[in-house]
């Protein structure tokens, strides 16, 4: 318990150490904190070359294929929001495993406009790529939705996932495809640009777009977003050992009696090899959630975040983003959003898609405890209260754990809750053995 306490003080101390501002004043800290963030990321153009040089050391720049390099410098360069200041990198900062809305504390991204928030946590962009194409896998005997980027999958690969944020309002908010491209134009880096894609690029802007998704997702496909090096990579090649917590924890990750995590979250702790280990089955699920005070957004009590059932796939939607409420699909899959891979987990707070949760400890015990203790969780124990009434069936209360009912024992023990965030810690890239 020391050990974890510990632990969870550190990742605190970390989130924390350059941000410790007044709650009273968030108004006020929210606009320092993102301007902190434009200043690490792009303060001028020399500084930028060289923090982007440094990166590209620091995974082995010769390694990188010159469109991989202009990816990299894509991802990084914060003057193609509209208005400057927000890049790739400023939600999904390298130094929490390619996480950070933006530096908020509030679950969601800040925007290139200070006024603009997002509904979702920004998710880890680490081993993004081994996602499949939205569809269907079998489970339980039965076809489920999978697969895709986003929280509700609407695109299917990492080239539409990387051009949409450019035009979404709430994001890096460009008004139109030529007006990003003749910001890259004029980046320093456009000769490199042209050299990669052609000298006449820039001449059809919906071209150069495509060639913008294509280097950012090539510079997303390296080794850099899924190396494979935690413990649990080490210790499934022979490499390394459990500790007698982490081993427990991994148990009552896999034990459908216990946990039961894996069924989501798969893992394959008999093969030697960590790359059939990505702690998720890309399915999607409905868990009820808590409402989280802290979105802007659901100030409106008429919001409601209704995930994959308003799905519109990126390749049918034009560009620029709409920020319009799509139409219900399938009120079967309201509430639905996709199970993120739990590697990187310890560096990726806040968590679940509206971030509710901090602290990763609460994360894994809402799971434990969401049927048993729900006024632990929800405002007079009234479950699911960020879904309209006529959507709780969709909410699975039948997969362990969740099948326990008010006032029966939880399936995980306070202990046994520990075990399990400890061997969480083990999923962390980075390992040294």
């Amino acid at each position: 318990m020391h050990i974890i306490r510990a632990k969870y003080n550190l990742r605190i101390d970390t989130m924390l150490q350059w941000i410790r501002l007044p709650l009273l004043k968030f108004a006020l800290a929210v606009r320092v904190l993102a301007g902190i963030v434009c200043l690490l990321l792009a303060p001028s153009a020399p500084a930028q070359d060289s923090f982007i040089l440094s990166l590209a050391a620091a995974i082995d720049q010769s390694s990188l294929t010159p469109r991989e390099r202009l990816g990299l410098r894509l991802f990084f360069d914060s003057s193609l929001s509209e208005p400057a200041g927000v890049a790739c990198a400023s939600c999904h900062d390298p130094r929490r495993a390619f996480t950070g809305n933006n530096s908020t504390l509030i679950g969601v991204a800040l925007g290139s406009r200070s006024d603009q928030f997002g509904t979702r946590d920004a998710p880890t962009l680490m081993y993004l790529a081994t996602a499949p194409r939205f569809g269907s896998i079998e489970k339980d005997g039965k076809r489920v939705l999978a697969g895709g980027h986003f929280w509700d999958g609407r695109a299917d690969t990492l080239e539409e996932q990387a051009s949409q944020p450019f035009f979404n309002p709430v994001e890096m908010n460009n008004a139109s495809v030529p007006a990003l491209i003749a910001k890259i134009e004029k980046a320093a880096y456009a000769a490199a640009f042209r050299q990669a894609w052609g000298e006449t690029i820039f001449n059809n802007p919906e071209a150069a777009l495509d060639a913008v998704a294509a280097s950012i997702a090539a510079f997303e496909r390296t080794r850099v977003f899924q190396p494979f090096t935690s413990k649990f990579d080490y210790v499934m090649r022979g490499q390394a050992k459990f500790t007698q917590q982490e081993q427990r924890g991994l148990t009552l990750f896999t034990l459908p009696q216990k946990g039961n995590c894996a069924h989501c979250h798969s893992v394959d702790a008999a093969s030697g090899n960590p790359q059939k280990s990505l702690f998720t089955d890309f399915s999607f699920r409905a868990l009820g959630l808590p409402r989280s005070s802290r979105i802007p957004k659901n100030s409106d009590a008429a919001f409601v975040d209704l995930g994959l059932c308003e799905r519109v796939p990126v390749s049918g939607a034009r560009l620029p983003v709409t920020t319009a409420k799509p139409p219900v699909t399938d009120p079967a899959t309201c509430g639905f959003f996709k199970t993120p891979t739990l590697r990187n987990i310890t560096l990726t707070a806040p968590y679940m898609h509206n971030g509710f949760f901090d602290n990763l400890r609460d994360a894994v015990a809402f799971y434990a405890t969401r049927d048993t203790q729900p006024a632990r969780w929800f405002p007079e124990g009234k479950k699911f209260d960020d879904l309209p009434a006529h959507y709780h069936a969709n909410v699975d209360v039948d997969t362990q754990p969740y099948q326990r009912r008010p006032r029966q024992r939880p399936q995980l023990s306070i202990e046994e809750i520990d075990d399990i965030v400890e061997f969480l810690y083990t999923l962390t890239d980075g390992y040294q053995p």
